[in-house]
């Protein structure tokens, strides 16, 4: 026996050792779009360890051993993976229970209701959530009449984000009538008709309403497997890392799991939800345990980097908090001239939340639609620019959509270092409803991207992905290709002209708009987001190439090979 051991390792020894520098996989023949400072484009890479290894020609083959795979490209192009910088993941969840099929007009929107109704019998909730108005072919919300009618029987919840349409059922055992009042200390809106009447819509109120769910619950295990399932989907468009906007502690426990068992295949940095309703020091509390937590420490897989508010409500429902009035409107139900929509935190209050954020050296960010909403975040994050810029600096201060702006606040945002995470799917989306309830030239600074990108400010592309598995037909759409193809073209669906075509990105910066821009958001740019040495290989390989194609096929864009650290996760057929 010792024999034979002897002569095993006698024979070990005359192999030859693997050159150190050897690769583990050459893609070679292709175009490889590094998206690096200059924006170097290259016909190889190669890769070792799960690192980018060399960038270069095909000579880099000359590196290769026996052990080395090869991947002729055959000429396509291949980006760096592309990274999402705001997504709801419990989305997986959505329809565990039963197919919710889609709805694009209010009569699709009753049909379903009631044959939920019949489903579940009477005395049973029926909820629909995030079908927005804008997108409707009829765009306002189900009265309260239309939804009594289709479930007369049953309480019914049209909830779109913070706003929502209620059937009087609904209301009722809400408690909520013309005589309600606010008394958590939060804001919030009934419309009501010329009685006094609540007429079913509400404006960030929904937190009074007593929803109590008919579905049955999922288990661990359940959302474990969907979640895992969403991300492989995520895969498949290609993104390789995202910005989870409202992380908690179960959802943040569930990634480290999936991250110890190998199941994780997106790199994820997540700011935690917070609520901002109730006493400081409860609220001070709570952001001082999220700086506290393990997972403030960095990663490559799975990170704190902050938490995110809400400051305003949304342009979808009719909330969003802007500097001028919204205007009277059958679309969103708007009978007050002078309404200009719901601001979440008051000014004092938010600089005390902010304040303490920064003070632990976590990120903060607020959902802000309206440019009123925008303009309050930035003024707080301009006070604190002036009392502790390298603090403020280095927490890389964000704000979440920031749909509505106007020139001072894009001039503002490099010269204080503020990071925008902006959803061109909206303006695919919503353009339509916009323009009849602003007009053209209200919308000048609607996600203006390239005067952002010209005044050297830093905007990152994501989806807010909140429902469904799948890239399309998600609520909001999560095909990053779509989103690359609108802040390209400013195309929207059901609009024949596009909106402020001198917003428009080129495709460099559309690329860096979904790569190295959201890594630095995100606070890993050191190692994903561009194709460079000693960065980690997270990259796609595209059936078309994207920086020449036509507008068509960067939307219709199909992702042949996805790479996350070297290991192949997702492949199609060349």
């Amino acid at each position: 026996m010792h024999t034979a051991l002897y002569l095993l390792f006698a024979f070990l020894l005359t192999l030859p050792a693997r050159a150190q520098d050897a690769p583990d996989l050459i893609l070679h023949n292709g175009k490889i779009i590094t998206v690096d400072t200059p924006f170097s484009i290259h016909s190889a890479v190669a890769i070792r360890d799960g690192k980018i290894l060399a960038v270069g020609s095909d000579e880099l083959l000359k590196s290769a051993d026996p052990k080395t795979e090869r991947l002729d490209l055959k000429g396509r192009a291949v980006i760096p993976g592309l990274i999402d910088s705001h997504v709801h993941p419990g989305a997986a969840m959505t329809e565990f229970d039963h197919t919710i099929p889609e709805m694009e007009s209010v009569e699709d929107v009753l049909d379903y209701i009631s044959k939920r109704a019949k489903t579940l019998g009477a005395g049973k909730w029926i909820q629909v959530r995030q079908v927005f108005i804008t997108r409707l072919k009829e765009p306002r919300y189900p009265t309260r009449a239309e939804l009594d009618k289709a479930a007369p029987e049953n309480p019914v919840l049209f909830s779109t984000g913070p706003d929502a349409s209620l059937n009087s059922l609904a209301l009722k055992l809400s408690g909520i009538d013309k005589d309600f009042k606010i008394t958590d200390g939060g804001t919030g809106q009934v419309e009501k008709d010329a009685s006094g009447e609540p007429t079913g819509i509400l404006r960030n109120l929904t937190r009074f309403v007593k929803y109590e769910s008919p579905d049955p619950k999922p288990t661990e295990a359940d959302t474990y497997r969907r979640t895992v399932e969403l991300f492989r989907d995520y895969n498949a468009t290609g993104i390789t890392a995202i910005g989870d906007k409202g992380g908690t502690s179960s959802s943040l426990a569930r990634y480290q799991k999936m991250r110890d068992a190998g199941d994780l295949t997106v790199r994820v940095s997540a700011s935690w939800h917070t609520e901002t309703i109730g006493p400081m020091d409860l609220l001070q509390k709570r952001i001082a345990d999220v700086a506290a937590h393990p997972l403030r420490k960095p990663d490559p897989m799975v990170q704190i980097i902050g938490i995110k508010c809400y400051l305003d409500g949304g342009m979808l429902t009719g909330s969003a908090y802007l500097r001028e009035p919204w205007g009277v409107s059958k679309v969103y139900g708007i009978t007050d001239p002078a309404y200009r929509g719901v601001l979440f935190i008051p000014r004092e209050r938010l600089l005390a939340i902010v304040r303490h954020t920064t003070s632990l050296g976590l990120q903060f960010t607020a959902h802000s639609v309206g440019d009123g909403a925008v303009h309050q975040l930035l003024d707080v994050y301009q006070q604190l620019h002036n009392e502790m810029p390298e603090k403020l600096a280095l927490t890389r201060p964000n704000i979440t959509h920031s749909n509505f702006m106007s020139k001072e606040a894009v001039e503002l945002l490099p010269k204080l270092g503020v990071s925008v995470d902006i959803q061109p799917v909206w303006l695919w989306l919503d353009t339509r409803t916009l323009l009849g309830q602003f007009g053209y030239d209200r919308l000048r600074y609607f996600q203006p991207l390239k005067s952002i990108f010209e005044a050297g400010g830093l905007a990152g592309g994501g989806s807010d992905h909140m429902q469904k598995i799948g890239s399309l037909r998600s609520v909001n759409p999560y095909n990053p290709f779509l989103g690359l193809y609108t802040a390209t073209t400013r195309r929207a669906r059901w609009v024949d002209q596009p909106l402020h075509p001198e917003e428009a990105l080129s495709r460099e910066q559309a690329l860096r708009f979904y790569t190295i821009n959201n890594a630095k958001m995100l606070f890993r740019e050191n190692q994903i987001g561009s194709i460079e040495p000693g960065k980690l290989a997270d990259l796609i390989v595209l059936d078309h190439d994207p920086l020449t194609c036509t507008p068509e096929e960067l939307r219709d864009t199909k992702v042949l090979r996805t790479y996350l650290g070297g290991k192949l996760i997702h492949e199609r057929p060349f």
